[in-house]
């Protein structure tokens, strides 16, 4: 079976759309901060375990909609330029779906 990563649409593989959300996301992150919603990254979650069982971490943002998070892999921690904590936050339970009506009603708000 071929690696999962190159599977494509036709248009952009899966490593490519990943790729693509994590620079979004990381841009998204310096202008949040700015905007003074609390983002902040960590190797663990808040009940101390490390992402994954480690070589990832977590960045979580409290946006007035209610919290984003997503995981990444460690060689990709210096693209967010927030502050590091020793845990993340609590995760409120949110689905990706959440997640990202959250992230579209804030910006329609923010207009």
């Amino acid at each position: 079976m071929s690696d999962t990563g190159q599977i494509s649409d036709g248009y952009h593989t899966f490593d490519e759309l990943y790729r693509y959300r994590m620079i979004y996301h990381a841009w998204a992150v310096r202008a949040w901060q700015q905007a003074g919603y609390p983002v902040v990254k960590s190797h663990r979650h808040s009940d101390g375990e490390s992402c994954f069982g480690g070589g990832w971490f977590i960045v979580s943002a409290q946006l007035p909609t209610g919290q984003v998070s997503n995981h990444y892999q460690d060689e990709y921690w210096d693209l967010f330029d927030c502050p590091e904590v020793e845990k993340a936050p609590e995760w409120d339970g949110h689905t990706p779906q959440q997640a990202a009506d959250r992230i579209e009603t804030a910006l329609k708000e923010a207009a």
